[in-house]
Order: C-alpha cells, then structure tokens, then sequence
C-alpha cells in the first residue's frame, strides 16, 4: 500500500514576526523560519500508526513550494516517511487554493508513474497560514476520488480506510473504498518526533524535483495567479497589544474572587 501525504510549509508564527509585501498583499518569507503545518503534521502521523502495524505500507510525502520547502519534506523524511518529493516552478508562485489543488491533482499523477498507484491521500485539513479548508476537498474532486474530512484517525482494512471522522457531539466510522482522500483535524494524540539515525538519514536523502516541464499534463494558464479566481485586495498583520494583567492567586477561587472584584471596580459587571 502507498499513502501519499501532502503537506505544507508555513511562516513559525510562535516564533517569528509576520511581515505583509504591500505591492501583492502576499506573506513575505524571506529570512523567516518556517515550519510544517500543524495539521499536516497530523496526517504524516495517521499514515505513520498505519505503517506501524503494516510494514509494507510505504509513506510518500509532497509538497508544493518555493526551494525552502524542500526542509519541510526533509523533516517528513526524519520522522516517517519513506520518499519525498518537491514541487516548484517560478510559475506556481501566486497560486490560490483551487489553483494549487489543480497542480497538487496533476503532480499525484506523475508520482503515481514513478512510484505505482496510491492508495490513500492525506492532507491536514487547512494550513494554519491560508486557512480555507479547499485544498484536499478540491483535488479529490480533481482526481474523481471519495473524500472523507476532518478525520481523527484511520485504520486499513480489507483495501479499505475506516476513517474517525469528527462530527457534532462525537466521532463518525467510515469506510471508504480506495484511492480515496482524508483530511485531518487535531486528534488526541500528538505526533511523534524525529530519531537521530532518520535525521542523519534524512539530512542525506536527494529529493527529486518535479517542475511544471516535468509534469506534461499541467496547463500554465491554470496555475498562479492567472489560474487563481481568488484575489487578495488587503492584508494586514493583527496588533499585538500588551498591558494584561495576570490573576493568579494561590487556588482557581481565589483566581475567581479576585477577577470578580477587579471588573466590579471596573464597572464591568
């Protein structure tokens, strides 16, 4: 079985300043440290707990990007995943979501000649940067596939996946014939981390490049911003306001009476 997992590099938001380019309204990412998405991160686990009891599965992890990217595929490589590619061409740059998953539908295809069929594909179900939830959705409709999304785990059985899927007041099981498509939400489980020997490994691993010359099938004109139907007019960076005022008393009562007094003084309440 192989199982593709799609993921994304993103600005670190804990630990850098997001800049705006005023001239595209765009995130500007030079000089800023970069790391997998969250939910991404989730996906390359579900794939790795399959592979755990299954050591057959081979995990396959891509992503889409500028050559930066190729860190986030290597950090995928460190802690589970078998091969990696990278998808980059100058003519991606500025593709939104229904673009990118037209490019992420077409690059499956020509990993599919070079590694045999794929099984399953995951992807976590937003980047925390874009946050539009589109991307899977888009290219399980690209690709004709059954979807199942906000998953929070998965098993395989009888060339089935029994998705968890997170619903309103609890957990749906749904078994879906494959090649299919999962997205994944924030299960209760954390994701493992990387071993020293896979990082050595990792460190080493050549990633092949896949460009839009190598993927015959893509049409420029559907890709980057001529392709994307979404146009960013304004962005803009959140103020970061400072002056709280932490209560922490000796007990989550007293916690509770002293906030209480605070916004009576206050006129609050």
């Amino acid at each position: 079985m192989n199982i593709l997992v799609c993921v994304k590099q993103v600005p670190d938001t804990e630990n850098d300043t997001i800049k705006i380019d005023p001239a595209t309204n765009t995130v500007i990412r030079d000089g800023v440290q970069c790391v997998m998405s969250d939910f991404d991160r989730y996906a390359l686990e579900a794939a790795a707990r399959i592979k755990d009891s299954d050591s057959s599965v081979q995990i396959v992890v891509m992503t889409v990007g500028p050559e930066q990217a190729r860190d986030v595929v290597k950090h995928s490589l460190s802690v589970s995943a078998d091969k990696a590619y990278l998808i980059t061409d100058p003519a991606f740059s500025g593709s939104d979501a229904m673009a990118t998953s037209y490019i992420i539908a077409e690059a499956i295809k020509k990993i599919e000649d070079l590694e045999g069929r794929i099984d399953a594909i995951f992807f976590g179900k937003q980047a925390i940067d874009g946050e539009t939830a589109q991307v899977g959705p888009g290219v399980a409709e690209k690709l004709g596939y059954p979807q199942v999304t906000c998953c929070v785990g998965v098993s395989a059985a009888d060339g089935r996946m029994i998705a968890e899927k997170e619903v309103k007041g609890g957990i749906e099981r749904v078994s879906v014939s494959v090649p299919c498509i999962l997205t994944f939400a924030k299960p209760e489980w954390e994701p493992r981390f990387s071993t020293i020997k896979r990082k050595l490994a990792a460190n080493k691993a050549v990633i092949p490049v896949l460009s839009a010359n190598d993927i015959p099938s893509i049409d420029k004109n559907r890709v980057g911003p001529a392709g994307s139907k979404v146009k960013i007019k304004h962005t803009l960076v959140p103020e970061k306001k400072s002056g709280a005022l932490m209560i922490n008393e000796e007990t989550p009562e007293e916690s509770a009476a002293e906030l209480f007094k605070k916004l009576s003084r206050a006129n609050i309440i």
